[in-house]
């Protein structure tokens, strides 16, 4: 088709695509579309593939031209955005479908105009972006961030034992439950429900902490009693509530840890010959995870001052799909599904403040994504071979394997396009990072420092 289009730019980075195409390609495309129908068609009085198109016009018109219409304008857009060389900036976003405006009609006397609106990637100018000074926080890794790590290791060596049905449950005992949250009406809540359950009792790793209430309890026993949930409760339907609970106690198991010495470093891992072995591991793993984090970090804090200085205007789908994303995210971390996870945290008291807040980082996140993205195109930063092979050395490194074990996993295209995007991000990190001062602030717990979100 001989079509023309005008691109305009709208607010909140949106685009206007206005469409033309000419008369004679609208009706050639429209008898086209005719011989299809009246080589499949069968109508009665007629055999199959031989309606006249005089009779199929007369009866059946007006879903012609908007089957037609339809056809068209598909077909419009599709040569304009696979056949056309459009700019990134001016392409629609995967998830943002293109829209039609106003109600475009087909008339063979003339050209056939239409227009779409759609989002498209946001225009990024970036602003002062070396020579600034930022403060950020800090941890270390201190004796008890390794007792911690040891205890754990200790824990998921520890040989469980089911205990006499007689026993009563207490504190470190493993406890399988059953659980069933009533509603205030009083009926069973579908969504607060759960068999099987399995965690540490005293450990307060369930969502509902009902260690009190089932310390004490034997094998096979129910109880039904009523929980008041603390104002700040994650669940928001809970919070300040209180409700109705039954739970069966389906398990008891206690624990037997293991004695901290070399045969038990050796038990772990045969590379480890002695306790201290496997101490020093522990170390310098956490002090791995210390330091990307503490990348991460200062970089987010760079990114506030860029940011700053970098107004972005977010289009709307992209916002609902980060958000979504993120949604799914947590709700496979909580081994539940996205729909669950978005009643649960978008319903009751306080929701709209968590939507807002949910909104607000996704907003953070993909503003400090378009800068990098922005920065890397910028800089021209580019991967060679040599580059990549570097990369892959690095990798096979770190995880003590082959470099030929790592080259298998990128052998796809794809996967070997998306280490390539990593070492330009990485690249343009180090470059951020050189070009500011970074100045060393307040001191934080490790724990919290490496589990905060940035």
């Amino acid at each position: 088709m001989a079509i023309t289009k005008e691109i305009k730019r709208l607010d909140k980075s949106n685009i206007n695509l206005n469409i033309t195409v000419p008369k004679d390609d609208v009706h050639a495309q429209y008898q086209d579309m005719l011989k299809e129908y009246t080589k499949s068609l069968q109508i009665p009085g007629f055999r199959k593939g031989k309606v006249p198109q005089e009779v199929l016009e007369r009866k059946f018109s007006e879903a012609l031209k908007q089957d037609a219409l339809g056809r068209i304008i598909e077909s419009a857009l599709k040569e304009v955005f696979d056949k056309e060389n459009l700019p990134r900036s001016e392409r629609p976003l995967p998830y943002s479908t293109p829209e039609l405006q106003d109600d475009p009609t087909l008339d063979f006397e003339k050209d056939l105009n239409f227009s779409v609106v759609y989002d498209v990637l946001p225009e990024v100018k970036i602003g002062l972006w070396k020579g600034l000074k930022v403060e950020y926080p800090y941890a270390e890794v201190e004796n008890d961030d390794l007792k911690r790590e040891l205890d754990g290791i200790r824990e998921r060596n520890a040989i469980v034992m089911d205990r006499d049905d007689s026993a009563s449950a207490k504190k470190d005992d493993v406890v399988t439950i059953n659980y069933q949250i009533f509603e205030e009406d009083g009926n069973p809540s579908s969504v607060l429900k759960r068999d099987d359950f399995v965690f540490t009792l005293g450990s307060k790793a369930n969502f509902y902490q009902f260690d009190d209430e089932i310390t004490g309890m034997k094998k096979s026993e129910s109880k039904e009693f009523n929980k008041t949930f603390n104002d700040d409760f994650f669940e928001p339907s809970l919070a300040g509530k209180t409700r109705k609970v039954q739970l069966t106690l389906t398990s008891i198991k206690e624990k037997k840890l293991p004695d901290l010495d070399d045969d038990f470093a050796q038990d772990v891992d045969e590379k480890y010959k002695t306790l201290d072995d496997l101490k020093n591991s522990i170390k310098e793993r956490l002090e791995k995870n210390l330091n990307m984090h503490l990348r991460d970090v200062k970089l987010a804090e760079l990114l506030k001052k860029i940011m700053e200085n970098t107004p972005v205007i977010l289009p709307e789908s992209m916002i609902k799909t980060e958000v979504e994303g993120r949604m799914r995210r947590l709700a496979r971390y909580y081994n539940t599904d996205a729909q669950t996870m978005m009643q649960m945290m978008l319903s009751g008291e306080g929701h709209e403040e968590r939507e807002k807040e949910w909104r607000e980082t996704a907003v953070k996140a993909l503003h400090s994504r378009l800068i990098i993205e922005t920065f890397i195109e910028e800089q021209k930063l580019e991967v060679t071979d040599e580059d990549f092979e570097k990369e892959i050395e690095k990798i096979a490194r770190e995880n003590s394997i082959e470099a030929s074990e790592v080259k298998k996993q990128y052998e796809n295209e794809q996967d070997k396009l998306y280490l390539k995007e990593e070492i330009k991000e990485q690249r343009a990190v180090e470059i951020l990072l050189a070009e500011n001062t970074l100045i060393q602030g307040k001191k934080e717990n490790y724990l919290d420092f490496v589990s905060s979100n940035v």
